[in-house]
């Protein structure tokens, strides 16, 4: 019986590997390949009918948002300070 199972299991692996086909590369000079620049589509014999999609019921106004104030702060005394810094050199 395993010897049976055996056999079965090398004859399918032989037959497999004597009937494997090798893959053939392409030439690659052969590149015939052309492309339109601009492809249209007609749809003048086609009836294209839809909706517009909206939700039922009310439009519900909300609150507007908070305005703060800017984190950034100018520093007022910047250019005189560069100016020290600068006839320190």
């Amino acid at each position: 019986m395993k010897r049976s199972i055996v056999t079965l299991i090398k004859v399918s692996a032989a037959a497999s590997l004597f009937l494997a086909v090798p893959a053939v590369a392409q030439d690659k000079g052969g590149n015939d390949v052309s492309y339109k620049s601009k492809t249209v589509y007609d749809f003048d014999d086609d009836v294209v009918e839809g909706d517009l999609v909206r939700p039922d019921g009310e439009f519900v106004d909300s609150r507007k948002a908070a305005k703060h104030s800017s984190l950034i702060k100018i520093r007022a005394d910047f250019i005189p300070e560069m100016l020290k810094s600068a006839e320190d050199i």
